[in-house]
């Protein structure tokens, strides 16, 4: 899948799991949904020179280089619906512990939401190393400033590797089948979608972009918000 779909789709396995999510509070609950959109991107940190790993510069194409070889290339290891969510949220369960860390890994979920999705913020700030720098680190420090470390950042690493390995298993060029890709390298589709093809653009992302409205609607204190306005216009009319 495209990045604007992963992320699109974390968006929306952000807001669906809501429910189930060790979050409390409008803060937390918007955090929640940020960082499994955002971490949706997170896979595709396996090769160089991508828009993914070119965010930050040297700061994530390097890395990207070190994960791609250590993961057998792109959408291999970091595809693989076992490994891939225990090995990042193993770093993550490690990251999570410190304020420093935990900065570090919501900014990298944020920079990569604000990179994936950048086709439908004005302007091109995002898109650049320090306006993306910028936007990522003060969003993240503002997020963790009025809730603390959070300890889910692991379940929300969890959830976004996850959604993006499941976009991929519908496309054409599939995922490796998990862990017996070690043995012998197989990929397994599930569906005949090509990435980027028109389903993908004109049917997939309305989808995503509808269901992440319409489930935090319903799983967040958004509807208590919402509701009595509706109730208001409703009357007056």
């Amino acid at each position: 899948m495209l990045g604007h779909s992963h992320a699109l789709s974390g968006l929306a396995a952000g807001a669906a799991t809501l429910p189930w999510a060790p979050v409390t509070g409008p803060v937390a609950q918007g955090a929640w949904i940020a960082a499994v959109g955002g971490f949706a991107m997170l896979p595709d940190l396996d090769h160089r020179n991508s828009t993914v790993s070119d965010m930050w510069g040297p700061v994530t194409d390097v890395p990207a280089g070190a994960i791609g070889a250590l993961s057998g290339g792109h959408r291999w290891g970091t595809h693989d619906a076992v490994l891939a969510p225990l090995a990042f949220g193993a770093l993550a369960v490690a990251a999570s512990g410190a304020f420093w860390s935990s900065l570090l890994l919501l900014a990298l979920a944020i920079g990569l939401a604000l990179r994936a999705l950048h086709f439908v913020i004005p302007g091109s700030t995002e898109t650049t190393i320090l306006g993306n720098l910028l936007l990522s680190w003060g969003g993240a420090w503002l997020l963790l400033d009025s809730m603390g470390s959070p300890a889910w950042l692991p379940w929300a690493v969890a959830a976004g590797v996850l959604t993006h390995i499941l976009g991929d298993a519908l496309t054409t060029a599939g995922v490796p089948v998990p862990l017996l890709w070690l043995v012998k390298r197989k990929r397994i589709a599930l569906s005949p979608i090509r990435t980027g093809a028109t389903i993908e653009k004109v049917a997939l992302v309305p989808l995503f972009v509808v269901a992440t409205v319409a489930f935090a609607y319903l799983n967040t204190d958004l509807r208590t918000a919402v509701d009595p306005l509706v109730d208001r216009l409703l009357s007056s009319g």
